[in-house]
């Protein structure tokens, strides 16, 4: 197993272990009256001295600097001096096998004229896959005895002495508590994430995917989504959990609508950026029309026109994006008139090149001299982590320009929320064409994402995923420098991705088999292209730490050299 996998699986099963003995600490607190006391003294020696309390055998794993914030923080004491001896103390471990033993059974609290605050708990995750070696006691415990029953999780009884508590000194305990709860899940989640990049274990390692076009979970607003998904149960909880219309949540809707400076009329909120584009092309395309597509372009995009029957034209991208004049003489010819351009301008999938203003300028001219709409597909332009911004074609020219997005790179992908801002007349057909899908959108996905993007949330995410993305970015045109220099590249100034191109008659299918020998993989170019490509790829850098770049192109170097 990997080491960084073991050690995080080895935290993991401490962090449980503090959280659980804490849970039973306040349960069996909840046995004795407030003020009862009198043992703590002997308690606090038996633990001074190394010696478990109650003669039970010594806890698996020792408190470690920094650890759980509920077993390390203690509350105040009202007077000001230190608090009870041995509040914290961890529960004895059962003397009967963790295997067949039940948890004790928990006395009800005695009654009291003073109100008591039970602070809520998170809900555990599902159960860890073992570390390597003997399982530590606590995982032999059957599922019920990690969870907890739901008795003690939900009702786990108040402090010792409860009823001299300042309310606001229970609250405090209350956030602590919570706070641990939390970071519980994000350890939890961290772990799924390198479990998932060692998933497919080679000779050289696990292996290191530059192929997916998703951020890693360190770069995802975990608590930001979920405090998102609150508030939108409790602002608006009949049009969140309501079948809702065909044009998306309205709140989401309105908030899209003044991003763009356009009325909410023009937008259409879907299930991802796909959907979106699905609906455009259902609604425009047919087949034995034309369109211009970029070369190379998204090759689901290229799939889904040629399964509707297009006729797709590609024409050459260049560093500052499709080339315009190619193209006027392409339309100048006559032969040659197109429905639709699907252009991605920012930081283009695959190539990562952005459309420069004279050739947006250049490309809303051809559109209304020849006639065709511009499909502006945008899902990345919020990721510019270099250079200037620019404006979109969408804001230059609003009757030729339908625009697309999503929120799978802002937000996070498991989100599937994407929108269309057109002519309203077109957002209006293509919204009747949705009804008739699937009646309406996700509702409880976009309440949640209109409650991120209205709480600024959204602004500090993408902060956060556009200083990973340049460090990512830097480190991996680095290592091409150092390790691969045969390969030709342009450095991004946003996005996901890096087009590579290797030295004439490199066989791309031959390096990517060689290249997954050694634990790296990537897509090849040829799956972007409708013809050619052979000596091309591309490496998708959100995915993978500075580390995982360094390593994974020092392997794919190796594999170039062998083939």
């Amino acid at each position: 197993m990997d080491p960084q996998v073991a050690r995080t699986l080895e935290e993991l099963e401490r962090k449980i272990i503090q959280l659980e003995r804490t849970l039973s600490a306040m349960n069996r607190d909840s046995d004795a009256p407030a003020g009862n006391v009198s043992d703590e003294p002997e308690r606090e020696r038996a633990h001074t001295d190394g010696a478990p309390a109650d003669g039970g055998s010594a806890p698996a794993w020792p408190p470690a600097p920094g650890g759980s914030r509920i077993v390390d923080e203690t509350v105040e004491h009202p007077s000001g001096g230190p608090p009870p001896a041995a509040r914290w103390e961890a529960p004895p471990p059962s003397a009967t096998s963790s295997e067949t033993a039940s948890p004790p059974p928990v006395s009800p609290p005695p009654a009291s004229s003073a109100p008591t605050v039970s602070p809520p708990l998170a809900a555990s995750p599902p159960p860890l896959p073992p570390a390597p070696g003997p399982p530590a006691p606590h995982l032999q415990a059957p599922a019920s005895h990690l969870q907890a029953p739901a008795s003690r999780l939900q009702a786990p009884g108040p402090l010792r002495g409860a009823g001299s508590r300042r309310p606001d000194e229970l609250l405090r305990f209350r956030d602590r508590l919570e706070r641990a709860a939390r970071d519980l899940t994000h350890d939890y989640d961290e772990l799924l994430g390198r479990l998932s990049y060692a998933a497919v274990p080679t000779s050289a390692g696990p292996t290191i995917s530059f192929a997916r076009g998703a951020p890693s979970l360190d770069i995802v607003d975990v608590d930001g989504l979920r405090d998102a998904a609150v508030r939108a149960f409790e602002s608006d909880p009949a049009g969140t959990t309501a079948y809702g219309t065909s044009v998306g949540y309205p709140r989401l809707r309105s908030w899209i609508a003044d991003r763009h400076g356009v009325g909410p009329e023009r937008v259409l909120v879907t299930n991802g950026s796909m959907q979106a584009d699905a609906f455009l092309f259902e609604q425009l395309v047919r087949s034995g029309d034309e369109v211009i597509v970029e070369r190379p372009s998204y090759d689901r995009t290229l799939l889904s026109l040629r399964e509707r029957g297009a006729r797709l034209h590609a024409v050459e991208l260049q560093p500052d994006g499709i080339d315009t004049d190619a193209l006027a003489d392409l339309l100048d010819g006559g032969s040659v008139r197109p429905k639709l351009a699907h252009i991605i301008p920012n930081f283009q999938n695959p190539a990562g090149y952005t459309l420069s203003l004279p050739k947006r300028t250049a490309l809303l001219e051809l559109a209304r001299g020849h006639g065709f709409v511009i499909f502006e597909d945008d899902p990345y332009i919020s990721l510019r982590f270099t250079g200037e911004a620019l404006p979109t074609m969408l804001s230059m020219d609003a009757e030729r320009v339908v625009y697309a997005s999503s929120f799978s790179k802002t937000v996070c992908p498991g989100i599937r929320v994407g929108y269309l801002v057109g002519p309203a007349d077109l957002i209006g057909e293509i919204a009747r064409l949705a009804t008739n899908t699937y009646i309406s959108p996700n509702m409880v996905a976009q309440s949640i994402v209109y409650e991120f993007c209205a709480s600024g949330a959204i602004d500090r995410s993408i902060e956060t995923a556009k200083t990973a993305l340049e460090q990512r970015a830097s480190t991996l045109a680095e290592a091409l420098r150092r390790d691969l220099p045969e390969a030709e590249f342009v450095s991004p100034e946003g996005g996901y991705f890096m087009w590579v191109t290797l030295p004439h008659g490199t066989d791309v299918h031959a390096l990517f088999t060689a290249a997954a020998e050694r634990g790296v993989s990537f897509v090849k170019g040829t799956d972007f292209l409708l013809e050619g490509g052979e000596n091309t790829l591309r490496l998708a850098y959100s995915g993978v730490t500075p580390e995982q770049i360094d390593t994974g192109i020092a392997r794919l170097a190796e594999a170039f050299r062998a083939i």
